[in-house]
């Protein structure tokens, strides 16, 4: 329980934050599972389509503090091959 209203404030919007990065990582997660069903399924097509717009989640992900700058780089590269690798293999 806040005891000043500088405290009660800080709690307001401290909820409020939470409540958006909550939204913002899940949207993120959400278009990850995406592209990886795309992947798994062998969707070739799909996968080259939705890397880019991935791509830029995360990366507004990164800019938001949602995830830390490497963890974006490391998911952006393990995708980007992962989507690489399958056009490799139907040519």
């Amino acid at each position: 329980m806040p005891n000043h209203k500088s405290a009660e404030k800080r709690d307001r919007q401290n909820k409020r934050r939470a409540a958006i990065n909550r939204s913002n990582r899940s949207q993120m997660r959400t278009e990850l599972k995406k592209l990886r069903i795309a992947i798994s399924g062998g969707k070739k097509e799909d996968a080259s389509q939705l890397l880019p717009s991935i791509i830029s989640v995360i990366d507004k992900a990164v800019k938001k503090g949602i995830i830390h700058d490497n963890t974006g780089s490391r998911y952006k590269s393990r995708l980007t091959i992962r989507v690489n690798s399958m056009k490799a293999k139907a040519a």
